[in-house]
This record gives C-alpha cells, sequence and structure tokens, in this order.
C-alpha cells in the first residue's frame, strides 16, 4: 500500500485539462499503487476509463480503476450520479478477474441514484424541436443531476428506509409520466417492477455504503494518501465549460472537495492531463479543430472512438489558450502529456498558441459563449515533426530532439510543467520526469 511512502501528506486529484478522454484511467491505474484511496468524485457511467492490463482490457464507467490494485480502496464518491444496474454488472466483471470488490469498494450513501425514467426523459429533451442537441450518451445523467437540484433526487441512503422510499419513488414516476405525456413519449415503463429491481439491488451493496466523506477525513486524518480522480475534463465543467456543450456536474478540481466531502486544505497537488493534441466527443465549439486528412490521420492513429460509444472523436492539435484557461481554473502543478506516440508520423505538428477574437491576438481569454468561442481565429505555430518512433521510450533524454522541443513549447507557453508524458497505451509506457514537481508529490 502507499502510505508507507515517503511523503504520506501527498493527497493529489487527477483531472482532465480538455474536453475528457485525455487518458486519465491509464494515469490513474499507474499511479494508484503509490496511493491508499483513489476516490471518484462526479459524473456517471458514462465516462469510460478503458485500462489495458497486459492482455487484458477493462472498461470502468462508475467504479475508479484504482480497484485494479490489490489492497486500494475505490471510492464513489456523493458527486457521483449511480446507476444501481451499470454498478452491479461493472462488480460482477471485476469479480469474475479475480478482484475482492466486497473489501475494495466504498459507495456513498449521499450519492444520487440514475433510474430507467431518467433516460426516458433525457431522451425527450434531446430529441425537441427547437432545442439544442447536445449530443449526450442518453444514459439518464443530466435528468438525474436536474432531479438533485430540484431536490426531489432519491440518495443511496433513501433506498434503504422502506417507509420513505415508497413515497419518495411513487412521486418522482408522477412526475416522470406527467412528462412524457406532455411530451407524447409512450414509453411504458413497468414502474412497480423497477422498483422490486432496485431494492434488490440495495440489498446487494448495503455492506458497501459507507459515509464516504467521514471514511475519507478520517483516513487522510490517520495519514492514508488518496488520490481524487475527476471524469470528463475541465472544458466539459457546468460552470467553467464551454456550456451548454457541458456535462451536468462540476468536472473541475473545485468539484473534489464538494464532491467527495473532504477541505479544499485537504489537496495537495493538482495534476491536469492533456492529450499531446485534443480530442471532442458531440457538439460544441472546438478552436483548434482539424477537418482535413490530418484530423483523420490522428483519429486513425489515435483509435480515436469512444470507449463506451464508439463514437468517432473530433479531432485537433493542442490548444495553448485554452491549457491556460483550465490551468488557472484549476491550478494545475503539473501536467501529463499523453499519447504523444500518436504524432510520431507528422512532418510538422501545429500548435494553437494564440487566439484571434475581433482581430486581436489573446492568448489568455476565453469567451464565456459558444458564438464567442466560434469566433475564434486559431493562431498557429508549426514545429517540426520528430518521424521517429517514441512508443515505450520512457526515458526523456531518450526521446527524438524535435519530440522535446515540442514539450519544451508546451511548458513554456502554457507555464506549467509538463511533469510526464506518456508514449503508449500500457503501464509501462510512461516516463516521470525526476525533479518534476509531479515526481515530488508522487
Amino acid at each position: 500500500m502507499g502510505s508507507n511512502h515517503n511523503n504520506s501528506m501527498s493527497n493529489i486529484i487527477v483531472l482532465g485539462a480538455q474536453w475528457g478522454d485525455e487518458g486519465k484511467g491509464k494515469i490513474v491505474d499507474l499511479f494508484s499503487d503509490r496511493f491508499d484511496i483513489v476516490a471518484r468524485y462526479q459524473g456517471g457511467h458514462n465516462a469510460g476509463h478503458t485500462v489495458y492490463i497486459g492482455p487484458t482490457k477493462y472498461v470502468l464507467k462508475l467504479i475508479p480503476s484504482g480497484i485494479l490494485r490489490k489492497g486500494v480502496l475505490a471510492v464513489i464518491g456523493n458527486g457521483v450520479v449511480i446507476d444501481l444496474a451499470a454498478l452491479v454488472s461493472e462488480m460482477d466483471q471485476l469479480e469474475a478477474a479475480g478482484i475482492d470488490v466486497a473489501s475494495q469498494l466504498a459507495i456513498s450513501n449521499r450519492a444520487h441514484v440514475i433510474f430507467p425514467f431518467h433516460r426516458m426523459v433525457e431522451k425527450m429533451s434531446e430529441a425537441r424541436e427547437g432545442r439544442t442537441s447536445i449530443g449526450t450518451t442518453s444514459r439518464g445523467i443530466g435528468p438525474c443531476y436536474e432531479d438533485k437540484i430540484g431536490r426531489r433526487g432519491i440518495r443511496i441512503a433513501d433506498l434503504f428506509e422502506a417507509d420513505s422510499f415508497g413515497p419518495l419513488y411513487d412521486t418522482l414516476c408522477e412526475d416522470k409520466q406527467t412528462l412524457a405525456k406532455a411530451f407524447g413519449i409512450h414509453e411504458t415503463l413497468d414502474y412497480a417492477e423497477i422498483r422490486r429491481q432496485y431494492e434488490t439491488i440495495a440489498e446487494r451493496i448495503k455492506p458497501l455504503v459507507r459515509d464516504t466523506s467521514w471514511l475519507l477525513n478520517k483516513s487522510m486524518r490517520e495519514g492514508k494518501r488518496v488520490l481524487f480522480e475527476g471524469a470528463q475534463g475541465t472544458m466539459l465543467d457546468i460552470d467553467h465549460g464551454t456550456y451548454p456543450f457541458v456535462t451536468s456536474s462540476s468536472a473541475a478540481a473545485g468539484g473534489a472537495c464538494t464532491g467527495a466531502g473532504v477541505p479544499p486544505t485537504a489537496i495537495n497537488g493538482i495534476i491536469g492531463v492533456s492529450k499531446a493534441y485534443i480530442t471532442r466527443v458531440g457538439a460544441g465549439p472546438f478552436p483548434s479543430e482539424s477537418l482535413d486528412a490530418m484530423g483523420d490521420l490522428i483519429r486513425k492513429r489515435g483509435n480515436e472512438f469512444g470507449s463506451v460509444t464508439g463514437r468517432p472523436r473530433r479531432c485537433g492539435w493542442f490548444d495553448v489558450p485554452l491549457l491556460k484557461y483550465t490551468a488557472a481554473v484549476n491550478g494545475f502543478d503539473s501536467l501529463i502529456i499523453t499519447k504523444l506516440d500518436v504524432l510520431d508520423e507528422l512532418d510538422e505538428v501545429p500548435v494553437c498558441i494564440g487566439y484571434k477574437i475581433n482581430g486581436k491576438l489573446t492568448t489568455d481569454e476565453m469567451p464565456a459563449t459558444n458564438r464567442g468561442i466560434e469566433s475564434i481565429e486559431p493562431v498557429y505555430e508549426r514545429l517540426p515533426g520528430w518521424k521517429t518512433e517514441t512508443r515505450g521510450v520512457t526515458d526523456f533524454d531518450k526521446l527524438p530532439d524535435a519530440a522535446k522541443r515540442y514539450i519544451d513549447l508546451l511548458e513554456a507557453q502554457t507555464g506549467v510543467e509538463v511533469g510526464c508524458v506518456s508514449t503508449g497505451p500500457e503501464r509501462n509506457e510512461t516516463l516521470v520526469r525526476p525533479g518534476s514537481k509531479l515526481s515530488k508529490l508522487l
């Protein structure tokens, strides 16, 4: 376990610096053996983390990937919304792989529950005429957060209070049926059957349900180390992302405190994960998007298709002003650059180093509206490519000079150190730079 490490006070947040899909799952898995607990603080089961360990591929949607390490406790925090059927199928997959879920998983009693009728509501709002389609995964996550904020949601703890769960559930069902009728949706759901299923699943997960805020705070006081894991990425944060093309939760670093119930003073470091290029899934603005053959090449080489949905991701070039913005919102101590090897074949690598907004050049302004972001003209600097295979290089000095120059430029332009570079999907295809802030935090 991690607490015998020299810096026992180090609790860190690892989160996406772009629009998600930056390779956080691999990074959390890689670092989790240095921590005692990995805690997830927001989001639902739409964000898949794909982790390869040898030939085995794991896609985890709700349970933090730290559970793949023996002796590491995985915590699902109060800020997460939980689809019980998805949770149980993930538990089954892990148990079949020989992981002792019963001793390695804790679920917050304050997390909100996604019901099948939440999916129906989402389909309804996405299909509505005159409404901007956000391109959600229709997993019911947004509507569950709506019920949470509307103070009519059902939390995990409610499932175990039989006399109050019934009326709460019935009221919520009536709401949804009224909505469905109003929108002419004739999806027949057996509400009584859903309730029975959920009561059965609730019994199964009961031994894992805890006050996870109390558990995390007590563990940290005892000197145990916690890695807080964000889902999605900063540009999908409900407040700071490209609203309304965002997720329904606080994906930025601040969300770790509210979504796990820990004080800001408990956090010792914040690590941003960013690809060596940039991708986005679904609709919404994307200043440095590459719509030509180069974008297609990256998509193929980087296998940029959703780990849960299989949707092709939109691809583009590293965006310095965007990263300066997310670094300001989160306070990154260090950056991890993933998928450097995807750029190996390029003759030149463009980097967006500035935005032209209404003819004026800026490097640190992010317009608040979509129209504002869509009006950005990206300004590029083109670096020579390295045309050499970097996959599997684990020593920074052994990277090709042009690749080092590329990383130096990213550091100089964003003002954040690059503490780690990932050069392939395997656990060991990663190099942490000696002497970096990141190496000290780990």
